[in-house]
């Protein structure tokens, strides 16, 4: 089955969303959600989206905390670019009914880790699942829009793939994962908005959906991507056995949390002078390091010894959460460990959103925009998502007409369905293990060519099953979380220092000039 539309967009999360609903009006829009429309990690995020909205704050200060956070990677027109349309993206935001949290002065902005100001405009401390909810009504409710929802694109058709002179996006394969078949969309324009790579780490704060297919399928049509070595860590993630993934959102340190060890000794003003207010590196790091050293599952989170109408106000979810596995968190501390959480590095593009692909564009946590540098600074993430996808939005209302090339169906004549599914979950929970133990927190070069020489048995392994069998939904996410710890592995053995997010015990030093890891494919393979 083909479908044709003006505008194809794979991911339904906040990047993708806000970039349907700003071109529906004049393209028709085709939207690809591998779950439900609801489901990405947009809808988890729970502090909240950075913006200079007070009078006592400044876009300078804003910029200066980003690039501190950073450790000075960040592209600074990318990070101008930004910041300056924050005020502009929360104003839309608003207007389509967002219900931000509101104090007697206003709008209530909170302070996280790494600001310099409070600039964090949320909704309680479930910030993304509001957001998610308005933009969702309104996109299901449009008649320009078409959601594919339980949908996975497999990759993108481009020119060079159809034996053109050029290499233009012109759609994807996508699986209905209902009915089994593979149907082609067609577009002249098409955006990747698909989210990180957390799942590609045993322990993640991200939903299921994060497996960097977006970021894997550019590369192997041939984008540059770039800092895939940058996996922001979170350092608060609850730990529970009952609990999959819950975070403890930044906003909780921000309001005055305090991390203890089991004695309850605090520990992170003998790490770094901003103590818990440090960015999420240091605090990660910092974590990592009293574990180790003292033989520690986890570290705790203390915000009891503020009045609990207080908690009950600010964090309602957090605290209902923890009280479903018996915490209370007026009473006594939440044990915590670190997770990977987001992926800083990824496709790169410009202030266009635009990739080094012709048609093709990419908002969001998939992207390297420069925005982040080494270390995303907390609540930057929904701003950037908002002014790329604008921007996207921008320049594809700005196109001519382009010719599209009928796209030739999936062709699965030579392919017989699997024998031995159980392949793909022991190939999937290898690599996440591996990568957990060689490329996370802090590394070493011995740990990361281990990890390299794994994922190259893992990749032939995975190419030879996605060659004679009929695909899945399971080996598309293998197959692109394979390419992506590839490209993690690869980035971080070219940095040749300690800079933000990448911690090396062979390098421990940050070098005095702050350089991209890029990675351009040269070949193509099969796809």
């Amino acid at each position: 089955m083909a479908l044709r539309f003006d505008v194809l967009i794979i991911g339904s999360g906040l990047a993708g969303q806000s970039a349907a609903l700003r071109l529906a009006n004049t393209h028709r829009v085709a939207l690809i959600s591998k779950r439900a429309l609801e489901d990405s990690a947009s809808g988890w995020a729970q502090g909240g989206i950075a913006a200079v909205l007070d009078s006592q704050d400044s876009i300078e200060a804003h910029i200066r905390d980003t690039i501190v956070a950073g450790a000075f990677l960040n592209d600074p027109k990318a990070t101008r670019f930004v910041i300056e349309n924050g005020r502009h993206a929360i104003d839309w935001l608003i207007e389509q009914g967002v219900p931000f949290t509101r104090d007697q002065a206003g709008y209530h902005l909170t302070r996280e880790g790494g600001h310099s100001a409070r600039r964090v405009i949320h909704v309680a401390d479930a910030t993304g699942l509001a957001v998610q909810e308005v933009l969702t009504r309104k996109v299901r409710q449009h008649p320009n829009i078409t959601v594919l929802e339980r949908h996975i694109a497999i990759d993108l058709i481009t020119g060079e793939k159809l034996g053109l002179a050029d290499n233009r996006c012109y759609g994807t394969y996508a699986l209905d994962r209902d009915s089994g078949e593979v149907i082609t969309i067609s577009a002249p324009h098409t955006l990747i908005a698909t989210g990180g790579a957390g799942k590609v780490y045993l322990y993640t704060t991200n939903p299921d959906t994060s497996t960097g297919d977006g970021i894997a399928m550019a590369w192997r049509a041939g984008c540059a991507v770039a800092n895939m070595e940058f996996i922001q860590f979170h350092p608060t993630c609850l730990y529970h056995p009952d609990a999959k993934s819950f975070l403890i959102s930044e906003a909780v340190r921000g309001e005055g949390g305090l991390l203890l060890l089991p004695d309850g000794t605090r520990f992170m003003p003998e790490h770094d002078e901003r103590a818990e207010l440090a960015p999420r590196d240091v605090v990660a790091r910092a974590i990592d390091f009293e574990m180790k050293k003292r033989g520690l599952d986890c570290v705790y989170l203390d915000i009891s010894h503020k009045p609990a109408d207080f908690l009950a106000e600010h964090f309602p979810n957090i605290m209902a959460r923890c009280l479903e596995l018996g915490i209370d968190i007026t009473r006594e501390p939440i044990p915590v460990v670190p997770a990977a959480h987001y992926t800083c590095g990824g496709i790169v593009t410009d202030l266009r959103a635009r990739t080094s692909i012709a048609g093709l564009y990419a908002a969001g946590e998939a992207t390297c925009s420069g925005l982040h540098g080494a270390n995303r600074l907390a609540s930057n993430s929904l701003l950037e998502c908002l002014v790329f996808s604008e921007a996207a939005a921008n320049d594809i209302r700005a196109q001519s007409a382009i010719e599209q090339p009928e796209l030739p169906e999936w062709d699965a004549s030579r392919v017989s369905d699997p024998d031995e599914e159980i392949v793909i979950s022991h190939n999937w929970d290898e690599l996440r293990r591996f990568m957990w133990g060689y490329v996370g927190i802090v590394r070493t070069t011995k740990r990361l060519q281990r990890a390299q020489h794994r994922i190259r048995l893992l990749s032939r392994e995975i190419d030879e099953f996605y060659s004679n069998f009929r695909v899945s939904h399971d080996l598309i996410e293998l197959r692109n979380l394979v390419t992506t710890a590839d490209l993690i592995v690869r980035c971080a053995l070219k940095r040749h220092e300690s800079r933000g997010l990448h911690f090396s015990r062979d390098y421990p030093e940050m070098l005095p000039k702050a350089r991209y890891t890029r990675l351009k494919k040269q070949s193509r393979r099969r796809s």
